[in-house]
């Protein structure tokens, strides 16, 4: 695991480019502190730093071709690079190191873009053609692993993060207001969009390359669902748990390759607890497992967690987050998003990750990806449950599903008819609406724009986030059965650019720890996205194949328990002593007046009415996150006047030039 940066310009770079590529590889040094390297010639320069996983010895970036053609700078893992290797080996190929990063190379320079569909893994890496002069750059299937870029005149900058991008002289930060919008709707930008001007993602299961100043991109892969009854899975429900098995097992073979230990995440969920079981199922030796707990019991998972620690013999490590935790870390988990955040739950993870490496831990194996693949989400019941009370709708017992389904929310209690029907009676029969699953919460979670600024309310009228939405659809989203068409939205939107993000890349990495999914192996995705939605979804009942699957195998009390959505504290969090002065500061007229980005007479009445102990809704407490964290993003990147850690320095860095010059600063 690694973070890379680059500099790609038509004309020569100047002769201070590689003290710059150190600047930007310096900001994210967290992702690779055990060393760092740099390669440059007259059109490029680029490098990484490394987290050492596999190959320890030998596997140093940017590494070269054997005839010196080629190079390669790479963030992340090939999972199936043994595999690899032999083929290529079998193809004349010779290799000088036990590196992925090697076979990954070769891979390339064989196949071409090609070897992309080959690849099981999570990755972004870039390779420079030295005859050509052609950048090629390519990104995992999911975006487990992030990669931005922009364009300043002749210059293509690129890095790992955002963040890097900006210690390039030429390239400044300002908030995009469509943006926003998005977040604060969709709870993430519509790819390849980010939150600031000009600052682009290379959008998942994509590739770019650049010659000669153009610039071309490309999508190698789609997640696609049955569009007729012939494309679903033709076995029994008995045939598609034995190969789901199959699958996730040999995923969870493939991603406990390190050589360094390997860990797991235990949430106290059904997912987490999956796959430990099948880790120790694989590798029988004690496994280390790591979970979070709160002092809040309304969020806290700790005695499932234990349960199972106990049940799977783990050597199990628990921590406690307190809403002092919370508050005093949104700061620094702002800085690492690069984006704002309408939930604390990414603060949770950061201390965990935390803990981890404390225990001198690289490497955890987590449940990511069950939920979307799998039909966990209550999302996807919120669906089922509308269409099938849209066939009733003058029916008083269906509404009262929706507090089955939240009994952690408040407001849904008491059996107030009159709440239910106007929170989740809104389009209730536009059943063929292609966002049906979906419109609930984006409607409910665009409520935040009340509080934007006049000013930006009227930039936005014009603005469809939407439109930008029904663009990215793939052809025949419209055959797609219910379930299919919210698994799709909740994977590509929310997975991609929130979870696998701002709680997954950003949290660990930001503490050198590297997460794998297994249930984001791309076979077991594509395998699960045929199954008949029954398979998946039996009534109410979510995840239904893989609790099955999972059947004597995991404690009862964790198998039978209802789906918990992952939550943490919010509004308390900044009331708590370690945040008070800073919210209050950040939501003060002064500084609501100076971002221009929100009302300060409504902010200032939803922290008063916080602030007095009223009960708030989910929105309002969205609210609270999404505009303090806008606010904490202002003053890091934008003004660049606080909240922000001083720049790190890289240390024995090797730097290559073109001559082959190799050097260390």
């Amino acid at each position: 695991m690694c973070g890379i940066a680059g500099i790609y310009s038509q004309t020569p770079l100047p002769d201070d480019t590689g003290a710059l590529l150190g600047r930007m590889l310096a900001r994210i040094r967290y992702r690779g502190p055990d060393e760092s390297g740099i390669y440059i010639n007259r059109h490029l320069a680029f490098g990484n730093v490394r987290l050492s996983i596999i190959d320890i010895q030998t596997g140093q970036q940017p590494m070269a071709s054997a005839d010196g053609k080629y190079r390669i700078v790479f963030n992340g893992e090939i999972f199936n690079y043994i595999e690899l290797r032999k083929e290529l080996v079998k193809l004349g190929y010779q290799f000088k190191t036990e590196s992925d990063t090697e076979v990954l190379l070769y891979a390339y320079i064989h196949f071409g873009a090609s070897c992309l569909e080959m690849l099981n893994g999570q990755f972004v890496f870039a390779v420079w053609n030295n005859e050509t002069e052609e950048l090629f750059i390519a990104r995992d299937r999911h975006g487990i692993r992030p990669l931005f870029y922009t364009w300043k005149g002749n210059n293509f900058v690129f890095g790992s993060e955002i963040k890097t991008l900006f210690e390039h002289p030429d390239v400044s930060a300002a908030i995009e207001i469509s943006s926003l919008s998005e977040i604060f709707t969709f709870w993430t930008t519509i790819t390849p969009k980010t939150v600031f001007k000009g600052i682009y993602e290379l959008s998942p299961a994509s590739y770019l390359k650049i010659k000669s100043g153009q610039m071309i991109i490309r999508s190698y892969w789609s997640l696609k669902f049955p569009e007729d009854e012939h494309q679903y899975f033709k076995g029994s429900f008995a045939d598609a748990v034995v190969e789901l098995e199959r699958l996730l097992e040999d995923a969870v073979r493939m991603r406990l390759r390190a050589d360094v230990p390997v860990a797991a995440y235990l949430s106290g969920g059904l997912d987490s607890s999956a796959t430990t079981a099948l880790i120790k199922k694989v590798m029988p030796e004690t496994l280390q497992t790591f979970s979070i707990g709160f002092e809040d019991k309304e969020f806290d998972e700790t005695s499932y967690q234990q349960k199972v620690a106990d049940f799977l013999k783990t050597k199990h490590t628990a921590y406690t987050c307190t809403r002092e935790d919370i508050g005093a870390c949104f700061p620094q988990v702002v800085w690492h998003t690069e984006t704002p955040i309408l939930r604390t739950a990414p603060v949770p993870m950061f201390c965990l990750s935390q803990k981890v490496r404390e225990n001198n831990i690289k490497v955890v194996i987590t449940g990511e990806g069950a939920d979307e693949m799998l039909a966990g989400y209550d999302i996807f019941k919120e669906a089922i449950i509308r269409e099938f009370w849209s066939r009733e709708p003058g029916s008083k017992l269906r509404p009262l599903l929706f507090q089955k389904l939240y009994p952690y929310l408040e407001q849904f209690q008491g059996k107030n008819m009159n709440v239910l029907k106007l929170f989740f009676g809104h389009q209730l029969q536009d059943t063929n609406a292609p966002f049906y699953s979906h419109i609930l919460r984006w409607k409910n979670t665009a409520n935040i724009h009340n509080l934007f600024s006049e000013d930006i309310r009227e930039l936005l009228k014009k603005h469809d986030g939407q439109k930008e939405v029904s663009d990215m659809l793939p052809k025949g989203f419209g055959n797609y059965d219910l379930l299919g068409k919210s698994q799709w939205l909740e994977s590509v939107i929310f997975m991609s650019g929130y979870l696998l993000s701002s709680q997954g890349d950003r949290m660990a990495m930001a503490n050198s720890v590297e997460g794998r999914y297994p249930f984001l192996d791309y076979r077991v995705v594509e395998f699960a996205a045929t199954l008949p939605p029954a398979f998946k979804m039996r009534g109410l009942n979510e995840k239904y194949i893989l609790k099955k699957m999972m059947h004597n195998r995991l404690p009862k009390e964790v198998l039978n328990r209802p789906k918990q959505a992952y939550r943490s504290p919010i509004a308390g969090s900044f009331l708590s002593k370690s945040a008070k002065d800073y919210t209050l500061e950040l939501l003060s007229e002064p500084e609501i007046t100076r971002t221009h980005l929100f009302d300060y007479q409504l902010v200032n009445k939803l922290v008063k009415k916080i602030s007095s102990g009223a009960m708030v809704s989910e929105i309002e407490n969205m609210a609270l996150a999404g505009i303090l964290s806008t606010q904490l993003l202002m003053h890091q990147y934008v003004f660049r006047d606080g909240y922000r850690p001083e720049i790190n320095q890289l240390k024995n860095c090797r730097i290559i030039r073109e001559n082959n010059t190799v050097y260390t600063q």
